[in-house]
């Protein structure tokens, strides 16, 4: 892991494995509360009960959080993971009504709450392109230091 990526990866890795954890803790209200959301934007979750859904969540984030703060996984893989798991939430928040000011890409009230996973988005598209833009060396682009 790169030092520059370490800001980054421990910030967001220690805040969606902790997200993770309060929903593997999760009571049936939560469950049936983000269960009926998913299932307006993604009806492939309908085939889940509420509990499930809830259990499949939070293992994804703790899974996702996990691979961020361990130290050697690549930080394309955390990318990756992170800016799959985060489109998906920001596909939440495009589908689901009422999130977006009418017209808008910018969120209502009730929006602020997923729209803040276009940060987690960008986190995962940058850890993507610091991997692919530059070699193990440290010389900031990519090379062929170490054919």
């Amino acid at each position: 892991m790169k030092l520059r990526q370490l800001p980054p990866r421990v910030a967001t890795g220690a805040f969606v494995l902790h997200s993770g954890l309060q929903k593997w803790k999760g009571d049936e209200a939560t469950a049936e509360m983000l269960h009926g959301m998913a299932c307006g934007a993604y009806p492939v979750f309908r085939k889940l009960t509420a509990r499930q859904f809830l259990r499949v969540l939070s293992c994804g984030e703790i899974a996702t959080g996990s691979l961020l703060l361990a130290p050697f996984v690549p930080a394309a893989v955390a990318g990756a993971f992170l800016t799959g798991f985060s489109g998906a939430l920001l596909g939440l928040y495009g589908r689901t009504p009422g999130m977006r000011e009418p017209g808008s890409v910018w969120p209502t009230q009730n929006g602020i709450a997923l729209a803040k996973d276009s940060w987690m988005f960008g986190v995962g598209l940058g850890l993507l392109a610091d991997d692919f833009t530059s070699c193990g060396c440290g010389c900031g682009r990519r090379c062929h230091c170490h054919r």
